[in-house]
């Protein structure tokens, strides 16, 4: 029977695992100094990265919307686990055995969480397809993959396989392999008989398989295209949604084109599978598609975190066919690009070709070609909207130019907007609109359309408060509003306050940097702050910093109320004014002393009203002493400065 997992092996899986690592299967992350890293929220939508992860102390916080935690933490947030899944999945991963509470076990293999039982249902059918795919049945799928230029190697690079014409071929093997078939159901593999609820047959037979897969590389849905003319089936037959599977948030080809994505902050987005295919043969390592709809708001997020899109550069390229559909997929590609700070393309074959055909047909140069040649996605956004408008007529070209200001007006470069303001008049002909009125009415939707349809206007950014390390929020994150008000933080101006917060979070990170002196000094150092005095609280009652600095932070997360644990997550992946390496022991031990020197600054003016309200010739006994307390303080201020 499955038990508690124990404590220290918990303790033991977060410490193990690398939490950047683990990060980076989700988000671009930059160096933000000694031991920091920065990216763009996978939580929340954002145009600056503002989430930071430390991985020497295991913690991510996110500076924008507050979300923050370990690796534990973070996994489940991501892959929509329960606590002990998520132990149990990161265990599996550094290959750690987990001990249970009270004589219990870990789960079985049937018992295990439902997602990892469907992940690996998927993972071992696409290794069923892809022996297939080497069988004498799979000849007709062979010879689709060889017509469009794929030998065996380009096959396996991507996964492809092959379901056989059978009705269970899949669920023999499958429940051969210990699945149920009610665990089978949930998995979108399978078909429901309309004549028996309790049967199942194969979804996928005698067609070519491709495994979609997340960003991690797991399988989480499969694309079958058919290949025999009896199958009355569409041409494309992707899984159906499920628990795993949302077409809105996954991108084919994403796992294998993530690092070169990151790495020259480009994204391709194409139609198909074989259109990625025949994009990383060629050298295109960037491409992805979309599985069965539209490029929308949750693939944007998806790509922005891998092109760190924070408006220091990245572009997105759309390929769509020439024709009238593919048209119509571009211009819907185009009312999402404001969500985009990356400047935005789009690459189209005259001659109408997809990526897939252009290889066949011309080679991998021309692949390279056809991406190199993009032009801007609002250019062709303005000449694909010329169609509706009779352009030789004065009535037409004030309606086309009507149509098209606004999407000038929303571009951000403004040197670039003015460029294309000139083309617009060229391209709408001198006849009847000229260049000034052209120039005007752009000027005047500018004005009109800050952010009015699309969202943020070109250009902003998120408050700098809200978005930069360390700007706090009115309010400690938590639902307990009397704990919300009893830790209200201080104002960010406030010396004294910020001075607290850059003690804690010298001691969160860097504990091992503090000698036995300076930890007798933050002791014995007042906090006025009452957050912060918690905080400070909390860090004692952890005891000295003899643990592991992951285990550390834990500790002191443990140790404070549930609404400040955000803040400690915070403050400890902050970045420190020091970037040096070797200045940074410096910076440490110097903070502590500063506020330690605040300490003995007030005690000397408490003594020093002492003493002048005492009559030495009355009392000659505490005047002298009063004298021996402040000389000692003053002794011990110069000592703090010679430190």
């Amino acid at each position: 029977m499955a038990g508690l997992i124990k404590r220290e092996d918990i303790d033991e899986v977060r410490q193990r695992t690398d939490i950047k690592e683990i990060v980076d299967g989700y988000v671009t992350l930059k160096s933000a100094g000694v031991g920091s890293y920065k990216g763009l929220c996978p939580f929340h939508d954002e145009r600056s990265p503002s989430f930071h992860i430390r991985p020497q102390l295991g913690s991510y916080h996110c500076f924008g919307c507050g979300e923050g935690g370990d690796v534990i933490s973070f996994v489940q947030k991501m892959d929509h686990t329960s606590f002990s899944e998520t132990v149990e999945k990161l265990a599996s991963r550094i290959g750690f055995e987990l001990r249970y509470e009270d004589g219990g076990t870990g789960p079985r293999r049937e018992d295990i969480g439902r997602r990892q039982r469907m992940l690996d249902a998927h993972k071992i059918a696409a290794e069923f397809y892809r022996e297939q795919l080497l069988s004498q049945g799979a000849a007709a799928g062979r010879r689709f993959l060889q017509e469009r230029g794929f030998d065996r190697s380009a096959a396996e690079q991507f996964g492809v396989g092959y379901a056989p014409q059978g009705w269970d071929g899949l669920l023999t093997h499958l429940t051969g392999k210990g699945f149920t078939q009610d665990e089978l159901k949930l998995t979108g593999m399978f078909s429901v008989s309309s004549n028996n609820a309790q049967r199942i047959y194969d979804r996928f037979r005698g067609r070519l398989i491709w495994p979609i897969r997340d960003i991690t590389g797991d399988s989480v849905g499969f694309g079958a295209r058919k290949l025999y003319e009896e199958d009355q089936g569409p041409k494309y037959l992707n899984t159906p949604e499920t628990s795993l599977y949302h077409k809105s948030q996954v991108l084919y080809g994403i796992d294998l084109a993530k690092r070169e994505i990151a790495k020259t902050r480009q994204l391709v987005v194409v139609e198909g599978y074989t259109d990625v295919m025949a994009c990383h043969l060629a050298g295109v390592g960037t491409a992805v598609a979309t599985c069965g709809t539209a490029f929308g708001a949750d693939h944007i997020k998806i790509a922005r975190r891998l092109l760190s899109d924070d408006g220091s550069g990245g572009e997105v390229v759309f390929t769509f066919d020439g024709d009238a559909a593919g048209q119509k997929a571009a211009l819907r590609a185009f009312e999402e690009d404001q969500r985009f700070v990356a400047q935005t393309y789009v690459a189209v074959e005259p001659s109408g070709a997809d990526p897939c055909e252009l290889r066949q047909a011309k080679g991998d140069d021309a692949v390279r070609g056809l991406i190199s040649s993009r032009r801007p996605l609002f250019e062709f956004a303005i000449k694909a909207s010329f169609g509706n408008y009779d352009l030789t007529t004065g009535e037409g070209q004030v309606n086309a130019l009507r149509h098209a200001a606004p999407i000038v007006a929303r571009i951000r470069d403004v040197s670039l907007r003015s460029i294309y303001t000139r083309e617009l008049s060229r391209w709408l002909g001198m006849q009847f609109v000229g260049e000034d009125q052209v120039a005007r009415a752009v000027s005047s939707a500018a004005r009109k359309g800050t952010g009015a349809s699309t969202g943020m206007g070109a250009g902003t950014r998120e408050s700098s408060a809200q978005s930069s390390p360390g700007g706090d929020s009115d309010t400690a994150a938590g639902s307990d509003q009397g704990d919300t008000q009893r830790f209200q933080r201080p104002d960010p101006k406030d010396p004294i306050g910020r001075m607290e917060r850059e003690v804690l979070e010298v001691v969160l990170q860097h504990p091992n940097l503090l000698e036995a002196g300076h930890w007798e000094r933050f002791a014995e150092s007042g906090f006025s702050v009452p957050v912060y005095a918690a905080l400070k609280d909390a860090v004692q009652a952890a005891g000295a910093a003899v643990v592991e600095p992951a285990q550390w932070v834990e500790r002191v997360r443990q140790e404070v109320p549930e609404v400040l644990r955000g803040l400690v997550t915070e403050l400890a992946v902050t970045p420190l004014p020091s970037k040096a390496e070797d200045a940074l022991a410096l910076y440490c031990r110097d903070i502590i002393n500063r506020l330690y020197e605040l300490r003995i600054t007030r005690l000397k003016a408490e003594l020093q009203g002492r003493l002048q309200r005492v009559d030495a010739a009355a009392d000659p006994e505490q005047y002298v002493q009063l004298q021996r307390d402040l000389l000692e303080l003053e002794m011990r201020r110069r000592q703090l400065r010679s430190d």
